[in-house]
């Protein structure tokens, strides 16, 4: 979770935790005062070397079809699929299948996979 919340996220249901810039002219964040909400500031960004890399140490890459997957053939070491939420569980087996002969890791093989075969 960001330490970095939205200026008054806590008081309405509506407005969502996500980080927005408070841009009132008399806003007590926008002008920094002590004991407010903290805002980013430039350094608060991840390192280069490690900037969109997951947690399993992969770059993420959405594939929708086996032709997409074709592009990781080269690039099995740095990027990993992400099978795309709206493609059906037929083509997901042939995706996972084509993966595992190109030694290309999938984070989400197992979605949609599990239901159907329990019926």
């Amino acid at each position: 979770m960001s330490k970095f919340k939205r200026h008054e996220s806590d008081h309405y249901v509506s407005l969502k935790t996500n980080w927005r810039i408070p841009k009132g002219i008399d806003s007590r964040v926008r002008r920094k005062f002590k004991g407010c909400t903290l805002m980013p500031n430039i350094g608060c960004g991840s390192d280069k070397k490690t900037r969109h890399y997951l947690p399993n140490g992969f770059k993420q890459f959405v594939v929708h079809n086996v032709s997409e997957l074709e592009v990781l053939m080269m690039h099995n070491r740095t990027y990993c699929a992400e099978i795309a939420h709206n493609v059906s569980t037929k083509k997901r087996k042939e995706i996972v299948e084509h993966a595992a002969q190109l030694d290309v890791v999938v984070t989400n093989k197992l979605a949609r996979l599990r239901s159907q075969e329990d019926e």
